[in-house]
Formats: structure tokens, C-alpha cells, sequence
């Protein structure tokens, strides 16, 4: 049997892993500015985190929603603490895309309605109505195209309110990444945050706030949507509240009231699951990271803006993309091969940083020297 081919791939077989970095199956050593998809929030096999799941894995791995699970709880009331949002309720599952799924779901149950506004560029997940109400027409399969989502350009307000004059009474929710990720790293206007939030107060829409990506400090906050002062109804959460390990969620606002059966979750919230969770939030406190991440993150965009090649450097944290010309195209290539260096992209020209929240500045430096000497490589070809 092969596997079936679903992405290109590079020719690496990664063995070992630890903090920033990352070795092969042939003892090549490479900086991860990457983090597998901005999942890897405290570095690669922590010792507290690996310490954690060993120690419950000797317990009891999992077992059903069923039965009453302790670490669940203590995971919400660590989770609202760091976050702000104590007053918030937590659901658990398993992927961004799940998380997504449900927050829709739940605003739907919420309000009665069917109309899901969201927009350009933006990517919510692969499964039925996440993808629906992703911006790739690549993604979208004809059985997952939905008339009930409206797609409007990203930070336009005028185009934003007109939708709601028009629309207002059918519109379930508006779903927004605080920074859109896949689409190219482009920031949400605190302006346009606080009107979503605005309307959706005058229609009784649900505001949700995509922080699969975003989320979890990565922004210098804990969610990049914070920065507009203004709470959402619904936040969804992934990629690095396990730091590798396969947990989701949303925290739902305490004015939507849960309902018996409306969500539910066979793997969600078991205990390897929360360990590991439990684990990346006591790591992120103990270690200061979302002022590591704020401090290194800017040190990175400073050093960035002063490289005249590189264009429209943006980001916040160690959210950051910036755009690559023609002429260095091969810029991202060129650094893994040469440079030992792992980097995102977003088609069809844009670098993305996404690294471990622990990166050190010797390690933001680095790549600094690296991403020049191969600018200068490829001018000289």
C-alpha cells in the first residue's frame, strides 16, 4: 500500500527534535523557524511537557467523555487564568479544523440562523463547513460548497457593514483569523475587530475568533485578537495548545448556554490530551513566553525592514511574513538547503516565521546572517 500523496514533500527524515531545533537520519542539524505549522509553541520535546505525559501515560491514557475527568477541569481553570477569560466555558476536541466546525455549529444552535460571514484569504480547516467557509477554491469539493457563506475582502468595514444592512437578521456569525495564516500572514485592523465586534452586538450574530493559528501567545498576546481590546463570543484553538501533541478547543462566552448533545467528542479532553495542554500553559507562564515571543518577535521585524530586498514585513510576535521578489525567489529553498534552516511559505511569494515561542535571540540572529549571505548568493548567480 502507498500513501496517498496529499502534499509535496522534502526529502528530509527529521529523527530528533529539541527546543529550536531539529536533527536528520543523518545527523544534519537545522534551525526550525517553522514549528510543523506554528504547532510547536514550547519548543520541541520540552522536558515538563515529556515529564507530563509520561507520568499520566503510566496512569490512564484515556477513557470517554462518559466518566468525569479531573484533568479537564484543570486545564479550563488554568487556560481562563492565563488567557483572561475566566468567565468562558471550554470544549475540547482534537483539530483546528473540528474546533472551527463546532464554534459555527454552536452559533448556529445559538441564534437559529444560517448565514456564516467570512473572508479573502482565509483558511478555517479541511472538514465540511470549515472549508466552506475557506477562501480556496482548491480545498472546496462540490459536496462542501454552501450558499449560506458570504465571502467579503479582509479589513474592509464599509463592505462589512453594508452586508449586515443588507443581511443582518440571517447572519449566524463572522468567523476572522486575528492574523490570517495560510492566506499570508495579513493582520486584522484593530478598527475592523472592534466593528465586527459592534455589529455583531446590534444583529445578535456570534463573533468568532479563529485563534487556531494566532492564538495561544504566538502574537505577543495570548490572542492576536486581543490587541483590539474587545472580546469575542467564541475563540478556537489548536496547533499549539499541545505542542505536537493532538488536542483543540473552543471557550464559548458565558451568555451562550450549553445544551445536552448539541456538541460532543469521542477523543476530545482525554488525558494525554490535557496533560500535554496542562503542560504547554504551565511552560508558557513559568517561562515568560509571551514576552519572549513579543521581544523576539520584534527584534526579528526590526532586522527584517532593514534588509532592502525583502518587502511589506509584517506579522506581530513571532507571527511574521514578509514578501520575496522574483529575482530571490528561491530564497526559502535556498535556506533550508544551504542555511539548515526551516521556514513556512504561503503561495504564491511569501516567507512565514512561525517558530517555537522559546526561540532565542542567538537563534533569531542567525538566521538574520543566513537570510542575508543567501539574498547576496542568489544577486550573484
Amino acid at each position: 500500500m502507498n500513501l496517498f500523496d496529499v502534499y509535496p514533500i522534502n526529502e528530509i527524515t527529521i529523527v530528533k527534535a529539541k527546543g529550536s531545533y531539529v536533527w536528520d537520519d543523518k545527523g544534519e542539524q537545522y534551525l526550525d523557524l517553522y514549528g510543523g505549522h506554528a504547532v510547536i509553541s514550547i519548543g520541541h520535546t520540552h522536558p515538563h511537557w515529556v515529564k507530563r505525559i509520561e507520568e499520566q501515560l503510566e496512569k490512564i491514557a484515556f477513557y470517554s467523555n462518559s466518566i468525569r475527568i479531573p484533568l479537564q477541569q484543570e486545564l479550563a481553570k488554568k487556560l481562563g487564568q492565563i488567557s483572561g477569560k475566566e468567565d468562558y466555558q471550554l470544549f475540547l476536541c482534537n483539530s483546528g479544523a473540528e474546533a472551527n466546525e463546532n464554534a459555527l455549529k454552536l452559533a448556529s444552535f445559538y441564534n437559529g440562523r444560517k448565514k456564516i460571514i467570512a473572508f479573502s484569504k482565509s483558511f478555517h480547516g479541511r472538514t465540511s463547513l470549515a472549508v466552506a467557509a475557506t477562501d480556496n477554491k482548491n480545498y472546496v469539493a462540490p459536496v462542501n460548497e454552501n450558499d449560506n457563506i458570504i465571502f467579503l475582502p479582509f479589513n474592509d468595514e464599509e463592505a462589512l457593514e453594508k452586508c449586515f444592512e443588507q443581511n443582518g437578521k440571517e447572519v449566524s456569525s463572522v468567523i476572522i483569523e486575528g492574523i490570517q495564516g495560510v492566506g499570508g500572514i495579513n493582520v486584522a485592523e484593530i478598527s475592523f475587530l472592534k466593528k465586527i465586534r459592534s455589529l455583531c452586538d446590534t444583529y445578535n450574530a456570534v463573533y468568532i475568533a479563529d485563534s487556531v493559528q494566532c492564538g495561544y501567545c504566538r502574537s505577543g498576546k495570548f490572542f492576536s485578537h486581543d490587541f483590539a481590546g474587545v472580546n469575542a463570543d467564541i475563540y478556537t484553538m489548536a496547533k499549539g495548545m499541545g505542542n505536537g501533541f493532538p488536542v483543540a478547543g473552543i471557550i464559548i462566552a458565558p451568555h451562550i448556554k450549553p445544551k445536552h448533545f448539541q456538541l460532543g467528542t469521542t477523543f476530545g479532553g482525554n488525558h494525554l490530551a490535557c496533560a500535554a495542554a496542562l503542560a504547554v500553559l504551565e511552560v508558557i507562564e513559568e517561562e515568560k513566553l509571551m514576552g519572549n515571543a513579543t521581544m523576539t518577535g520584534k527584534y526579528l521585524k526590526d532586522e527584517l525592514q532593514q534588509i532592502p530586498e525583502l518587502k511589506n514585513i509584517r506579522g506581530r510576535g513571532l507571527m511574521i511574513g514578509f514578501d520575496v521578489p522574483e529575482a530571490i525567489k528561491d530564497l526559502k529553498k535556498n535556506l533550508l538547503l544551504n542555511q539548515k534552516i526551516f521556514t513556512g511559505e504561503a503561495k504564491p511569494n511569501v516567507i512565514r516565521l512561525l517558530p517555537s515561542l522559546a526561540l532565542k535571540k542567538r537563534d533569531a540572529e542567525q538566521f538574520i546572517e543566513s537570510i542575508k549571505e543567501e539574498i547576496h548568493s542568489l544577486q550573484t548567480v
